[in-house]
Protein backbone atom coordinates (compact mmCIF):
# COMPACT_ATOMS: atom_id res chain seq x y z
CA UNK A 1 0.00 0.00 0.00
CA UNK A 2 2.62 2.14 0.69
CA UNK A 3 4.65 1.81 -2.61
CA UNK A 4 1.32 2.57 -4.28
CA UNK A 5 0.59 6.36 -2.41
CA UNK A 6 4.10 6.72 -2.86
CA UNK A 7 4.12 6.03 -7.19
CA UNK A 8 0.68 8.06 -6.96
CA UNK A 9 2.65 10.76 -5.12
CA UNK A 10 5.17 10.55 -8.07
CA UNK A 11 2.67 10.56 -10.67
CA UNK A 12 1.03 13.39 -9.33
CA UNK A 13 4.48 15.72 -9.07
CA UNK A 14 5.58 14.51 -12.33
CA UNK A 15 1.92 15.54 -14.08
CA UNK A 16 1.93 18.95 -12.67
CA UNK A 17 5.33 19.14 -13.66
CA UNK A 18 4.73 18.69 -16.91
CA UNK A 19 1.94 21.83 -16.51
CA UNK A 20 4.66 24.22 -15.03
CA UNK A 21 6.95 23.71 -17.92
CA UNK A 22 4.14 24.73 -19.85
CA UNK A 23 3.84 27.55 -18.40
CA UNK A 24 7.13 28.45 -17.61
CA UNK A 25 8.21 28.13 -21.45
CA UNK A 26 5.40 30.99 -21.69
CA UNK A 27 7.92 33.38 -20.55
CA UNK A 28 11.62 32.13 -20.83
CA UNK A 29 13.43 29.49 -23.58
CA UNK A 30 13.09 25.93 -23.17
CA UNK A 31 17.00 25.99 -22.95
CA UNK A 32 16.15 28.33 -19.73
CA UNK A 33 13.48 26.35 -18.10
CA UNK A 34 15.75 23.45 -18.17
CA UNK A 35 18.68 25.03 -16.58
CA UNK A 36 16.34 26.14 -13.51
CA UNK A 37 14.93 22.92 -13.49
CA UNK A 38 18.33 21.79 -12.52
CA UNK A 39 19.61 24.37 -10.42
CA UNK A 40 16.71 24.49 -8.30
CA UNK A 41 16.57 20.61 -8.17
CA UNK A 42 20.35 20.34 -7.12
CA UNK A 43 19.44 22.66 -4.19
CA UNK A 44 16.39 20.46 -3.21
CA UNK A 45 18.51 17.58 -2.68
CA UNK A 46 21.74 18.96 -1.18
CA UNK A 47 20.51 18.95 2.30
CA UNK A 48 19.61 15.46 1.42
CA UNK A 49 22.36 13.96 -0.03
CA UNK A 50 24.89 15.68 2.52
CA UNK A 51 23.90 14.41 5.59
CA UNK A 52 26.32 13.29 8.01
CA UNK A 53 27.16 9.41 7.58
CA UNK A 54 26.88 9.67 3.77
CA UNK A 55 29.37 9.80 0.63
CA UNK A 56 27.83 9.88 -2.13
CA UNK A 57 30.71 12.03 -4.18
CA UNK A 58 33.17 8.91 -3.93
CA UNK A 59 33.41 7.59 -7.74
CA UNK A 60 36.25 6.19 -10.22
CA UNK A 61 33.22 6.78 -13.17
CA UNK A 62 33.58 10.93 -13.55
CA UNK A 63 33.80 10.02 -17.90
CA UNK A 64 30.66 7.68 -17.79
CA UNK A 65 28.35 10.45 -15.06
CA UNK A 66 29.70 13.30 -18.03
CA UNK A 67 28.08 11.49 -20.84
CA UNK A 68 24.91 10.35 -18.69
CA UNK A 69 24.50 13.88 -18.22
CA UNK A 70 24.85 15.26 -21.74
CA UNK A 71 22.51 12.81 -22.78
CA UNK A 72 20.34 13.35 -20.56
CA UNK A 73 20.24 16.84 -20.71
CA UNK A 74 19.34 16.19 -24.39
CA UNK A 75 16.37 13.91 -24.37
CA UNK A 76 15.18 17.09 -21.31
CA UNK A 77 15.95 19.79 -23.59
CA UNK A 78 13.46 17.42 -26.40
CA UNK A 79 11.26 16.70 -23.89
CA UNK A 80 10.48 20.07 -22.18
CA UNK A 81 10.59 21.44 -25.93
CA UNK A 82 7.36 19.09 -26.66
CA UNK A 83 5.37 20.00 -23.68
CA UNK A 84 6.17 23.42 -24.18
CA UNK A 85 4.66 23.05 -27.94
CA UNK A 86 2.71 19.81 -28.09
CA UNK A 87 -0.79 19.14 -26.25
CA UNK A 88 0.41 18.02 -23.62
CA UNK A 89 -1.69 14.52 -23.73
CA UNK A 90 0.31 13.88 -26.92
CA UNK A 91 3.62 14.71 -25.30
CA UNK A 92 3.11 12.53 -22.17
CA UNK A 93 1.34 9.59 -24.20
CA UNK A 94 4.94 9.65 -26.71
CA UNK A 95 7.05 9.69 -23.46
CA UNK A 96 5.86 6.47 -22.63
CA UNK A 97 7.84 5.09 -25.31
CA UNK A 98 10.65 4.88 -23.53
CA UNK A 99 10.63 1.70 -21.82
CA UNK A 100 10.09 0.09 -25.90
CA UNK A 101 13.14 1.81 -26.57
CA UNK A 102 15.01 0.98 -23.47
CA UNK A 103 14.29 -3.21 -24.69
CA UNK A 104 16.33 -2.59 -27.75
CA UNK A 105 18.91 -0.75 -26.37
CA UNK A 106 19.18 -3.41 -23.71
CA UNK A 107 19.82 -5.92 -25.72
CA UNK A 108 22.73 -3.90 -27.65
CA UNK A 109 24.28 -2.76 -25.04
CA UNK A 110 23.62 -5.09 -22.09
CA UNK A 111 23.35 -7.87 -24.26
CA UNK A 112 20.23 -8.88 -22.56
CA UNK A 113 17.97 -12.36 -23.65
CA UNK A 114 14.43 -10.71 -24.69
CA UNK A 115 11.96 -13.31 -25.48
CA UNK A 116 9.14 -13.69 -28.03
CA UNK A 117 6.00 -11.98 -26.08
CA UNK A 118 8.00 -9.09 -25.10
CA UNK A 119 9.44 -8.41 -28.89
CA UNK A 120 5.69 -8.87 -29.72
CA UNK A 121 4.65 -6.49 -27.26
CA UNK A 122 7.45 -4.00 -27.96
CA UNK A 123 6.10 -4.07 -31.96
CA UNK A 124 2.59 -3.45 -30.79
CA UNK A 125 3.73 -0.53 -28.76
CA UNK A 126 5.62 1.25 -31.73
CA UNK A 127 2.03 0.45 -33.84
CA UNK A 128 0.56 2.82 -31.13
CA UNK A 129 3.37 5.78 -31.89
CA UNK A 130 3.09 5.62 -35.53
CA UNK A 131 -1.01 5.77 -34.68
CA UNK A 132 -0.41 9.17 -32.31
CA UNK A 133 2.31 10.38 -34.64
CA UNK A 134 0.46 9.16 -38.25
CA UNK A 135 3.37 10.24 -40.33
CA UNK A 136 2.63 10.70 -44.06
CA UNK A 137 -0.80 12.50 -42.97
CA UNK A 138 -2.37 16.29 -42.34
CA UNK A 139 -2.20 14.92 -38.59
CA UNK A 140 1.89 14.73 -38.42
CA UNK A 141 3.77 17.69 -37.09
CA UNK A 142 7.84 17.75 -36.33
CA UNK A 143 6.86 18.22 -32.78
CA UNK A 144 5.72 14.96 -32.34
CA UNK A 145 9.49 13.72 -33.52
CA UNK A 146 10.96 15.98 -31.57
CA UNK A 147 9.15 13.50 -28.39
CA UNK A 148 9.96 10.28 -29.84
CA UNK A 149 13.53 11.97 -29.73
CA UNK A 150 13.13 12.41 -26.00
CA UNK A 151 12.15 8.80 -25.35
CA UNK A 152 14.99 7.38 -26.96
CA UNK A 153 17.41 9.76 -25.73
CA UNK A 154 15.70 8.74 -22.29
CA UNK A 155 16.19 4.91 -23.02
CA UNK A 156 20.17 5.57 -23.59
CA UNK A 157 19.94 7.32 -20.36
CA UNK A 158 18.14 4.21 -18.64
CA UNK A 159 20.68 1.84 -19.54
CA UNK A 160 23.72 3.80 -18.41
CA UNK A 161 22.13 4.23 -14.91
CA UNK A 162 21.66 0.92 -15.08
CA UNK A 163 25.47 0.56 -15.42
CA UNK A 164 26.72 3.34 -13.29
CA UNK A 165 24.58 1.66 -10.25
CA UNK A 166 26.28 -1.78 -10.70
CA UNK A 167 29.53 -0.07 -8.76
CA UNK A 168 28.30 3.54 -7.32
CA UNK A 169 25.13 4.08 -4.69
CA UNK A 170 22.02 5.41 -6.14
CA UNK A 171 23.12 8.57 -4.50
CA UNK A 172 25.99 9.43 -6.12
CA UNK A 173 24.06 8.36 -9.44
CA UNK A 174 21.66 11.10 -8.70
CA UNK A 175 24.13 13.85 -7.63
CA UNK A 176 26.87 13.87 -10.10
CA UNK A 177 24.28 13.85 -12.48
CA UNK A 178 22.23 16.99 -11.13
CA UNK A 179 26.51 18.21 -10.48
CA UNK A 180 27.13 17.81 -14.31
CA UNK A 181 23.35 19.00 -15.43
CA UNK A 182 23.48 22.64 -14.19
CA UNK A 183 26.77 23.53 -16.37
CA UNK A 184 26.10 21.69 -19.17
CA UNK A 185 22.28 23.44 -18.94
CA UNK A 186 23.79 27.06 -18.72
CA UNK A 187 25.71 26.83 -21.56
CA UNK A 188 22.33 26.42 -24.14
CA UNK A 189 20.54 28.99 -21.75
CA UNK A 190 22.93 31.42 -21.92
CA UNK A 191 22.76 31.54 -26.06
CA UNK A 192 18.93 32.82 -25.38
CA UNK A 193 18.93 34.20 -22.03
CA UNK A 194 15.94 36.06 -20.58
CA UNK A 195 15.78 37.12 -17.09
CA UNK A 196 12.56 35.76 -15.32
CA UNK A 197 10.30 38.24 -13.90
CA UNK A 198 7.42 38.07 -11.47
CA UNK A 199 5.41 34.35 -11.88
CA UNK A 200 8.30 33.00 -14.46
CA UNK A 201 10.07 32.16 -10.98
CA UNK A 202 7.44 30.46 -9.82
CA UNK A 203 6.70 28.13 -12.73
CA UNK A 204 10.58 27.46 -12.66
CA UNK A 205 10.89 27.06 -9.15
CA UNK A 206 7.81 24.21 -9.00
CA UNK A 207 9.31 23.13 -12.44
CA UNK A 208 12.34 22.02 -10.17
CA UNK A 209 10.71 21.16 -7.03
CA UNK A 210 7.89 18.78 -8.79
CA UNK A 211 10.47 17.08 -10.86
CA UNK A 212 13.00 16.57 -7.95
CA UNK A 213 10.08 15.25 -5.41
CA UNK A 214 8.63 12.97 -8.47
CA UNK A 215 12.08 11.56 -8.73
CA UNK A 216 12.62 10.52 -4.94
CA UNK A 217 9.26 9.28 -5.16
CA UNK A 218 9.60 6.76 -7.96
CA UNK A 219 12.67 5.81 -6.75
CA UNK A 220 11.48 4.63 -3.02
CA UNK A 221 8.37 3.52 -4.63
CA UNK A 222 10.54 0.81 -6.81
CA UNK A 223 12.14 -0.30 -3.51
CA UNK A 224 9.21 -1.05 -1.55
CA UNK A 225 6.89 -2.55 -4.39
CA UNK A 226 7.19 -4.66 -7.85
CA UNK A 227 7.20 -2.96 -11.28
CA UNK A 228 4.51 -4.71 -12.61
CA UNK A 229 2.61 -3.17 -10.04
CA UNK A 230 2.66 -0.38 -9.95
CA UNK A 231 3.64 0.83 -13.59
CA UNK A 232 -0.10 1.00 -13.91
CA UNK A 233 -0.01 3.68 -11.16
CA UNK A 234 2.39 5.97 -13.40
CA UNK A 235 -0.26 5.81 -16.15
CA UNK A 236 -2.24 8.05 -13.90
CA UNK A 237 -0.11 10.94 -15.36
CA UNK A 238 -2.16 10.75 -18.53
CA UNK A 239 -5.48 11.53 -17.47
CA UNK A 240 -4.38 14.18 -15.07
CA UNK A 241 -2.73 16.29 -17.92
CA UNK A 242 -5.00 15.71 -20.10
CA UNK A 243 -7.81 17.18 -17.68
CA UNK A 244 -4.90 20.06 -16.96
CA UNK A 245 -4.54 20.84 -21.26
CA UNK A 246 -8.04 21.30 -21.19
CA UNK A 247 -8.71 23.08 -18.04
CA UNK A 248 -5.68 25.13 -18.39
CA UNK A 249 -4.97 25.34 -21.76
CA UNK A 250 -8.60 24.38 -23.86
CA UNK A 251 -7.24 21.64 -25.44
CA UNK A 252 -8.56 19.16 -26.73
CA UNK A 253 -7.31 15.22 -27.03
CA UNK A 254 -8.13 13.93 -30.71
CA UNK A 255 -9.22 10.10 -31.42
CA UNK A 256 -5.90 9.07 -32.45
CA UNK A 257 -4.06 10.17 -29.34
CA UNK A 258 -6.08 7.80 -27.09
CA UNK A 259 -6.52 5.20 -29.80
CA UNK A 260 -1.96 5.28 -29.83
CA UNK A 261 -1.75 5.87 -26.00
CA UNK A 262 -4.06 2.85 -24.35
CA UNK A 263 -1.35 0.64 -27.03
CA UNK A 264 1.66 2.10 -26.10
CA UNK A 265 0.46 1.61 -22.14
CA UNK A 266 -0.80 -2.14 -22.47
CA UNK A 267 2.09 -2.90 -23.86
CA UNK A 268 4.31 -1.34 -21.62
CA UNK A 269 2.18 -3.00 -18.67
CA UNK A 270 2.78 -6.60 -20.33
CA UNK A 271 6.46 -5.94 -20.70
CA UNK A 272 6.46 -4.83 -17.00
CA UNK A 273 4.34 -8.07 -15.93
CA UNK A 274 6.60 -10.40 -17.82
CA UNK A 275 9.73 -8.83 -16.35
CA UNK A 276 8.41 -9.44 -13.66
CA UNK A 277 7.28 -13.13 -13.65
CA UNK A 278 10.77 -14.17 -15.48
CA UNK A 279 12.53 -12.64 -12.11
CA UNK A 280 10.76 -14.93 -9.97
CA UNK A 281 10.94 -17.34 -12.18
CA UNK A 282 14.73 -16.73 -11.76
CA UNK A 283 14.94 -16.44 -8.17
CA UNK A 284 12.96 -19.31 -7.61
CA UNK A 285 15.64 -21.63 -9.77
CA UNK A 286 17.82 -19.88 -7.80
CA UNK A 287 17.01 -20.52 -4.54
CA UNK A 288 16.34 -23.97 -5.40
CA UNK A 289 19.60 -24.28 -6.46
CA UNK A 290 21.00 -22.78 -3.83
CA UNK A 291 18.77 -25.15 -1.20
CA UNK A 292 20.32 -28.32 -3.22
CA UNK A 293 22.22 -30.92 -0.96
CA UNK A 294 26.06 -31.05 -2.61
CA UNK A 295 26.80 -34.37 -3.64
Amino acid sequence: MRAALLMLGSTMAFGLMAVAIRYATRYVPTQEVAFFRNAFGLLALLPMLLRPGRAPWKTQQLPRYFVRSAIGLASMLCAFWALGHLPLAQAVSLSYSTPLFVTIAAVLWLGETVRVRRWAAVVVGFIGVLVIVRPGTAGFTAGSLVAVCAAVLSSLVAIQIKQLTRIDSADTVVLYTYVFWVPLSLVPALFVWVWPTGLAWLWLLATGVLGTLGQLLWTRALRLGEVSALTPISFLQLPLVTLCGWLLFNETVDRWTILGAGIILGANAYIAHREAVLSRRAASAAASAAAKPAE
